[in-house]
Parts: structure tokens; C-alpha cells; sequence
């Protein structure tokens, strides 16, 4: 069997980890915590191929522990009681890693609990989503959450020239790369993709010869010619859900529900579809139809509870309600506006007419005073200065051309006259 180019340079020591400096540079905090043997449990946050699984390999073996490993994918309630029970029979606390921890109920997260907090186990979970949303609350305060952050151009480059000269003593090939764009673009900041299309190329281009120059234009070449060799998933996790959104953007329900279908087929966390399309719902659709926020929230409530397969269909309403819906983005501009606004201007006082007055002393130091509550006026609206007077008049929210916010744009104007110039 041949070992994969990424699995053969997987690095074995923190000195030969690649980024990360601001976790396992000298001197920082988990570095600091693995030298002093103090490890805590822990979540690493990170997109794919950034070294989650590799950093939590070397921190077992640094530390010369029990190193078990399951995959929320393939494994379970029953599998997690296994290892725990295979721990307890030790007494140095081996490291349990969970990959895709985000991909665990909330039953099979609960059967971790005992162990973490009893230090049978020094749990460390892998997920590429935000921690906050897909682990429970009990596993994730007994959890140290360290982000990982996309790995830079000089570590992509260190790691070609790591592979390149790898392949050129295994394959007996001179290899020049003389052009890395499009390898560096292909892997995304994935070192594994980065790698696999490396090894691909080379083992393709040396059945021709001894001598390897790779160029941008051949390696589109080759990668495009072996895809589905190339992405072990058969699909490109961020390039895929990124048509998706585009193409519902973009107004165009054919090409979204494509999309969606590549991923379901791909096996995609269904709630992770559902995030996206919530986050469209307000971003890119907004107030011109406030109805999508509605049906997205509802989407990712019921996506949650029934589950593959039927949740197909409801991903696939969704997707082609938001995709023909009118499209706005003003309210993405507002709160972007309002916080430049903020950062411009700086910590602004709350006009005394609008501040809260509990006490005595505050009402008679100016606290509410000149405050006309708007239901008390006609159309119940009152013309008065909500902002501070620093940036009063500022306009964040811009109505754009289509039914409902025109509908907006109008009454605005009705009630704030040439104020806002709506």
C-alpha cells in the first residue's frame, strides 16, 4: 500500500509543525501547557489541513501518553464508552482525540462528560464550525477552545519544497516547480490538498521522464483531468457551498438547487447548509422581503430535528425561495456604516433625553429630561435627536430599489423630511 504524500510528512514534532506560531511559537500559551505537561482538554477551531490532527498526534506523543482516536463520522455513543473504559484502566489520563466533534449529537457529546471532568480522559475534539454552536455547553466549558488559523504563503511554500524533494528520492525524478500559483490557489490553505495535488502531479508527469517542470497551466491540467481522484470526497467542501450562495445571490434556482444537490450527495452537514442560507436570509436578502429571515430560521429548526434523508426536501424549498426572492443588501451596509461610524467617532455619550433615570439625582442632573414618547403624538412619531450629536444626521440604513424597501424609503422620508434624505 502507498502511504499518501501528506501522511508521509506528517510532522512528528513541534519544532517540525508548520504555523501556528501564535499557539506553539516560544513562549505561547499551548505551547507553554505541553512543556509543562499541564494540557488541558481542548477544541481545536480550524478550516481542513491546517494540522488540528497533526498537533494533537505530537502533543500525545511529546508527552508520552495514550494517544486514542475516533471519528464523529463512523463512531458513537458505544465507541466513546469503549475507550473510556480502556482509559480507566491507566492511570496517566490518555489523550481521547474526536475528529469533527461538531458532527456529534448531543447524547454522544454527553457521554464525554463524566470522563473529561473526572480527568479520565484529556479530551481533544477537531471541528472545522464554530465550537459555540455545535458543542454543548457542559463538554465545551470543560474545554480549553484554541483557534488555528489558515496556514500563510511561506508555510505552503516550505511545505512544496518539503514534498518536492521527498518525491524527487522516492520516484528517482529531478522536480522543478517553477510555477506554485495555481498549486497554492488549488489547496486553498489545505496542506493535505496542497500535497495530494503535488504527489498527483509528479506521479502523473514522471511515467513521461526524468525530468519534472510544473507549470500553473499543467497543473490546472492534471488536477481538473483527475478530480474526483484528487478531492477524496468527491467534492470541494468551500468551493461548492460557495457556488451555492452565489448562485442564490445571484437570483438564479437552478444553479443553487445543483449545488445543493452536489452537496447532499456529498454527505454535507445538512445544519451547516441551513447556517449559510440563514446568514443570505438577512445579508443579502434583507428587508426586501423579511419573510426569507422567517423561512431560513425555520428551515435550519426543522433541518435539525428530522435529519437526513427528508431534510432534503426542506433545504431544497428554502434554497429556491431565497434564490427567486427580490435581493437587498442595505441591511449588511447599516450595521457595517453604523460600526466604522463608531470606530471613527469613538465611544459617544448617550443624549441626556434619551438616558434611563432610576434616581432622583439623575432626573435632577438632566437624565430623560425632554423625552417625548412617541406614542403620544400623532402617526406615533415624534421628531427628536436619537444619535449623539457628534454624528446626528448620519444616514446608515439606505433603502434600496425594490417594492418593500421603496415602501420603507417613503415613510422614512414622510416622517424625517430632509433629515436623513431618504
Amino acid at each position: 500500500m502507498i502511504i499518501p504524500l501528506a501522511e508521509q510528512l506528517r510532522p512528528e514534532t513541534l519544532n517540525d509543525y508548520l504555523g501556528q506560531e501564535h499557539l506553539i511559537g516560544k513562549g505561547a500559551i499551548l505551547r507553554r501547557a505541553i512543556e509543562s505537561g499541564n494540557v488541558p482538554s481542548m477544541i481545536l477551531w480550524g478550516s481542513p489541513g491546517i494540522g488540528k490532527t497533526t498537533l494533537a498526534y505530537i502533543i500525545s506523543k511529546q508527552l508520552n501518553r495514550k494517544f486514542y482516536t475516533l471519528s464523529a463520522v463512523s463512531s458513537g455513543v458505544k465507541e466513546v464508552r469503549e475507550v473510556i473504559a480502556m482509559a480507566k484502566e491507566t492511570n496517566d489520563s490518555p489523550f481521547l482525540f474526536i475528529d469533527e466533534i461538531h458532527r456529534f449529537s448531543k447524547s454522544q457529546q454527553d457521554a464525554l462528560l463524566g470522563a473529561v471532568e473526572k480527568g479520565i480522559v484529556t479530551f481533544i475534539g477537531a471541528t472545522t464550525e464554530n465550537p459555540s454552536f455545535e458543542v454543548i455547553a457542559p463538554l465545551l466549558s470543560r474545554c480549553q477552545i484554541y483557534i488555528l488559523k489558515p496556514l500563510e504563503e511561506h508555510h505552503l511554500l516550505k511545505l512544496l519544497e518539503q514534498g518536492r524533494t521527498y518525491l524527487e528520492e522516492r520516484l528517482d525524478v529531478a522536480v522543478n516547480i517553477e510555477e506554485p500559483q495555481a498549486l497554492l490557489r488549488i489547496s486553498g490553505g489545505d496542506a493535505r490538498k496542497l500535497l495530494n495535488a503535488l504527489e498527483l502531479i509528479v506521479t502523473t508527469e514522471s511515467r513521461q521522464g526524468s525530468s519534472i517542470m510544473i507549470t500553473n497551466e499543467q497543473t490546472v491540467s492534471i488536477i481538473q483531468q483527475n478530480l474526483a481522484f484528487y478531492d477524496k470526497t468527491g467534492e470541494m467542501h468551500y468551493d461548492i457551498i460557495s457556488a451555492f450562495i452565489k448562485s442564490m445571490r445571484g437570483s438564479d434556482p437552478n444553479a443553487a438547487v445543483y449545488w445543493l444537490a452536489r452537496m447532499i450527495q456529498a454527505g454535507e452537514d445538512p445544519k451547516f447548509i441551513a447556517r449559510r442560507m440563514l446568514i443570505l436570509a438577512s445579508e443579502d436578502i434583507g428587508n426586501a422581503n423579511p419573510n426569507a429571515l422567517l423561512l431560513a430560521t425555520s428551515c435550519f429548526q426543522a433541518v435539525d430535528v428530522i435529519g437526513y434523508p427528508e431534510c432534503d426536501l426542506i433545504l431544497s424549498q428554502t434554497a429556491i425561495y431565497l434564490a427567486c426572492s427580490p435581493k437587498s443588501n442595505a441591511c449588511y451596509k447599516a450595521i457595517r456604516s453604523a460600526q466604522k461610524s463608531f470606530r471613527d467617532a469613538g465611544d459617544q455619550p448617550v443624549p441626556l433625553h434619551l438616558r434611563n433615570a432610576p434616581t432622583s439625582l439623575m432626573k435632577k442632573i438632566g437624565y430623560g429630561k425632554d423625552y417625548q414618547y412617541a406614542h403620544d403624538f400623532e402617526n406615533n412619531f415624534v421628531n427628536i435627536e436619537f444619535l449623539p450629536d457628534k454624528i446626528k444626521g448620519s444616514k446608515f440604513y439606505d433603502p434600496q430599489n425594490n417594492s418593500r424597501e421603496n415602501e420603507i424609503r417613503l415613510r422614512m422620508k414622510a416622517l424625517w423630511k430632509e433629515k436623513y434624505k431618504y
